[in-house]
């Protein structure tokens, strides 16, 4: 009987670590507590991940530092990125575990590889798109002169999509420019102050007053007065979402949670992220308003994803098409937050 009890307490400490996903880390105290349903719904799934970020999205970090993460039982690592879309093609060699983008760069990854869409961030706004800036040479002073210019487009964003329609929507052929790949606004904004390109899409309020200092460069419009309006979307691979349903939903309600905090608490927000990434604080506070997020998935959602998806086909930049509804995986929403989700299944 003596031998049966130790065997017995092996496996029970076997099957812990296993849903831990053979991690040696062990849920909080506060996840522990059978008494709260949130906090036994953490325990029933911790897990330990990875999240690709950039370095003025206030919503992971704040979400870490105040502990919204670890009351649902998850240990998570934030990775730095000069863009959201290279922190979602991080997934492809497993260097982080979820990503979140505009439209373009999760449609990407989930038409290339084994990912889902678990959730939208709710920025496609008004608001959001007026805060995409575009800077141009001095001499530039309408759409109509950018024809023969060289213009900064982010690798494996869905600034490709925003040049096209912006400069069909003023006459001016795509072909008729040459667009200049770069791998982040710090590249783009050396390359206008040397005179390499003539005109960059930019967005935050640090980067923005960044760009106006420049000499020579001048905002010409925002994308607020186009047609062009992006979502925005987590993403995760299918294996994690399979294996971890509950620690999907226990993040996707960590993040709800943050983002209220956020709205509450802009001047808290501002020191994290300061702390954190040396964001200056007046620039996180002048963000907030677009740069928090609403967390859930709508039918406003699901039309962004699928007109960005019909462009990315009909160019060419997704080799093969396929059934949008089929990369969409959004049972941790309809558990965590049921009120956010309004798509039409």
């Amino acid at each position: 009987m003596k031998k049966f009890g130790i065997l017995a307490t092996v496996i029970a400490v076997t099957f812990t670590l296993a849903a831990c996903g053979g991690k040696d880390n062990q849920p909080s105290q506060a996840a522990a507590d059978p008494n709260n349903n949130q906090q036994a719904a953490a325990a029933a799934d911790p897990i330990k991940i990875k999240i690709a970020d950039t370095s003025t999205n206030p919503v992971f970090r704040v979400a870490k530092n105040k502990g919204f993460l670890e009351k649902y039982g998850i240990d998570a690592e934030i990775i730095t990125f000069a863009t959201p879309a290279e922190g979602i093609n991080s997934l492809f060699i497993k260097q982080a575990d979820i990503g979140w983008g505009a439209d373009f760069p999760s449609l990407n990854a989930v038409s290339k590889g084994e990912f889902s869409i678990i959730g939208a961030t709710g920025t496609d706004t008004e608001q959001a798109a007026a805060q995409w800036k575009l800077f141009v040479r001095d001499e530039i002073t309408s759409a109509a002169e950018l024809k023969g210019k060289k213009l900064s487009t982010l690798r494996g964003t869905f600034l490709p999509y925003l040049w096209e329609v912006y400069l069909k929507d003023n006459g001016v052929a795509i072909d008729d420019t040459k667009q200049i790949g770069q791998g982040g606004f710090d590249e783009s904004y050396v390359a206008l102050k040397k005179g390499e390109i003539d005109a960059s899409w930019v967005i935050g309020a640090t980067l923005v007053d960044k760009f106006k200092a420049i000499e020579g460069v001048h905002e010409l419009t925002d994308m607020s007065k186009t047609s062009v309006r992006i979502g925005g979307t987590l993403i995760a691979p299918n294996s994690l979402i399979k294996d971890h349903p509950q620690a999907i939903a226990n993040f996707l309600k960590a993040l709800d949670e943050t983002s209220k905090f956020i709205a509450a608490n802009p001047d808290e927000t501002a020191d994290i992220l300061f702390k954190e990434t040396k964001q200056p604080k007046e620039a996180t506070i002048r963000d907030l308003a677009t740069n928090n997020w609403t967390v859930g998935f709508t039918q406003q959602s699901f039309d962004s994803l699928t007109n960005q998806k019909n462009y990315m086909v009909g160019a060419g930049i997704i080799q093969k098409d396929f059934n949008l509804a089929d990369k969409l995986s959004l049972d941790g929403i309809k558990q965590a937050l049921p009120d956010s989700f309004t798509y039409k299944e």
